[in-house]
């Protein structure tokens, strides 16, 4: 069995200074900008080699579907 390091043990309160010097703002850019990701089923994964053919496909599903409300709106 490992012994543990004195120094590894949780201490009950810890100062400032113990954590060391923090970062402002350090996420501050990748939070505005936003996260979008999806998890893609494994056999869907396959169909599509980058993140860059998934974008494509997607785009043209999003075209297909204004096509689609068009088409709908002419016949009523």
């Amino acid at each position: 069995m490992k012994k543990v390091k004195k120094s590894d043990e949780l201490r009950p309160e810890y100062k400032r200074e113990d954590l060391g010097p923090g970062v402002r703002g350090k996420y501050y850019e990748s939070y505005r900008k936003g996260t979008n990701l999806v998890l893609l089923s494994p056999d869907v994964a396959k169909a599509f080699p980058d993140e860059e053919s998934v974008n494509e496909a997607l785009r043209l599903v999003i075209q297909l579907s204004k096509i689609k409300k068009k088409i709908k709106v002419q016949t009523t």
